[in-house]
C-alpha cells in the first residue's frame, strides 16, 4: 500500500497570532457594516420536473398568474397538489401557465415536504412541473448556513460560512442561472432546507454579515467550500480546470474533523461490478496525483488486463469521501484509507471551526482560505 503523504509541520499558534494582528481589517469591516445593501431575490428550484407537488401556505395566500393578476386565494394550512394539465399548471380549480403563491402577513410557503420563506412559483416545464421558491438572499442564507455547517459552532466560523455561501450563491446566480431558476437545493450548488435548518445562531451569523461578499478585482468570487481537506487545501487548477488567484492551496487546520482520516472496506465482488473489464483486481496504483496527493488518475490492474480510471469517477462509484486516498488489495476485498471530505478547494469548514475556537475572526478566516480576495459590500 502506498501511504498517504504526511503534512508538513506547521505552527497554528503563529498563524493565529499573525492573523489577530491585522486590526485594520476589523476597522475596515466596521466601515462596511454601516453601509446599506440592496435586497436581492433568489429563485431556488425546490422540485424539478415532477408530476405533482404538494403546496400550501401558513397564512392566507394570494394566488396570481404570471402577469401578477390575482386568480384566487389559498386558505391557511390547506395543502393542495399542483400538477400539469394540458399547457397549464393546475391547482385545485385554478389554472394558469404559471402560478404564483404569495403568503400574507409574513407567512411561509409549503413546497413538497418543507416550509420555506418567500413565495412559490409553479412553472410548467415540458409535461412536468417545477416548483421554485423565490426568496430574499439573506433569508435564504438563514437556512443554508444551518444546512452546511453546525449551528452550535463558534459564531466566527458561522459568519465565515455565511459570507462564503452568500458569495457562492451570487456567483452561481451570475454564471449559471437559467430562465427559470438561479440555484437548486443540492450539493451541486448549496444545501437549502428552508425553515428546517434555521437557528438563532444562523440568523445572527447572517444578520451580522448582511450584504458582505468576497471579491477579486471588484467581482464576486467562486467561493468554493468543503467539509475537510485532510490537512491542506488545493490549487483550483489541480482539481477543476482554470487557475484562479483566490483559490490557492493553503495549510488547513481541520485535524479535529471526524473525517480528517477515514477507512473503508469494499468487497471484491462489488468492486468488480463497479469497475468492469479487467477481471479480478490485483492492484490499484495512482498514476497522477495533485501536489497534495489527491488521485487524478488511477491504474487498475486486473487478471485480464488494466485500465485507467479518474479519481473523480472512483470517488463516485466507490462512494468515497474525497479523492485523497490510497487502496490496498486484501484477498476478497480492497481496503481504502483516505483523508478529508469534499473537493478540498477554498474554505475548509472544519478548519474554520478550529480557527474560530482559537479566537481568529471570520474576516481573517476568509482571508486565509481565499487568498488575494477581499471582503466587500454588495452594491
Amino acid at each position: 500500500m502506498t501511504k498517504l503523504e504526511t503534512n508538513k509541520t506547521f505552527n497554528g499558534k503563529l498563524l493565529v497570532k499573525a492573523l489577530q494582528n491585522h486590526w485594520f481589517l476589523s476597522f475596515f469591516l466596521w466601515v462596511l457594516l454601516i453601509l446599506p445593501s440592496q435586497a436581492i431575490d433568489l429563485r431556488v428550484a425546490i422540485k424539478k420536473n415532477v408530476n405533482n407537488v404538494k403546496v400550501g401556505s401558513s397564512t392566507t395566500a394570494v394566488v396570481k398568474d404570471a402577469t401578477g393578476r390575482k386568480i384566487g386565494e389559498l386558505k391557511p394550512m390547506a395543502g393542495l397538489s399542483a400538477k400539469v394539465g394540458g399547457n397549464k399548471v393546475v391547482l385545485d380549480r385554478l389554472k394558469a401557465r404559471e402560478i404564483i403563491i404569495e403568503p400574507t402577513d409574513d407567512g411561509y410557503v409549503w413546497i413538497g415536504d418543507r416550509w420555506y420563506r418567500g413565495r412559490t412559483h409553479l412553472v410548467r416545464q415540458d409535461n412536468n412541473l417545477t416548483a421554485i421558491n423565490q426568496v430574499d438572499l439573506e433569508q435564504y442564507l438563514y437556512s443554508v448556513v444551518g444546512a452546511e455547517a453546525f449551528a452550535s459552532w463558534p459564531m466566527e466560523a458561522l459568519k465565515a460560512q455565511a459570507v462564503a455561501a452568500r458569495s457562492y450563491a451570487l456567483y452561481k446566480r451570475k454564471t449559471e442561472s437559467n430562465n427559470l431558476y438561479d440555484l437548486d437545493t443540492t450539493i451541486g450548488t448549496q444545501v437549502y432546507k428552508g425553515l428546517d435548518t434555521e437557528y438563532l445562531t444562523t440568523h445572527q451569523a447572517v444578520n451580522s454579515t448582511t450584504g458582505q461578499i468576497m471579491t477579486y478585482e471588484n467581482r464576486v468570487i467562486l467561493a468554493a467550500f468543503h467539509s475537510s481537506s485532510g490537512g491542506h487545501t488545493e490549487n483550483v487548477e489541480d482539481i477543476w480546470v482554470s487557475p484562479l488567484p483566490y483559490l490557492r492551496g493553503v495549510v488547513d487546520y481541520d485535524q479535529e474533523s471526524p473525517v480528517f482520516e477515514w477507512n473503508k472496506s469494499i468487497s471484491m465482488s462489488q468492486v468488480k461490478s463497479l469497475i468492469g473489464g479487467v477481471g479480478r483486481i490485483k492492484a490499484m496504483i495512482p498514476q497522477k496525483t495533485t501536489p497534495q496527493g489527491r488521485v487524478v488518475m488511477m491504474k487498475v490492474v486486473g487478471a485480464r488486463g488494466s485500465t485507467q480510471v479518474s479519481g473523480k469517477k472512483l470517488r463516485k462509484v466507490l462512494d468515497l469521501r474525497s479523492t485523497l486516498f490510497r487502496v490496498r488489495v486484501n484477498g476478497n476485498s480492497i481496503q481504502v484509507s483516505g483523508r478529508g471530505f469534499g473537493h478540498g478547494l477554498g474554505l475548509s469548514q472544519w478548519g474554520a471551526y478550529h480557527l474560530a475556537k482559537k479566537g481568529v475572526t471570520y474576516n481573517q478566516i476568509l482571508a486565509h482560505y481565499y487568498q488575494n480576495a477581499v471582503l466587500s459590500q454588495i452594491k
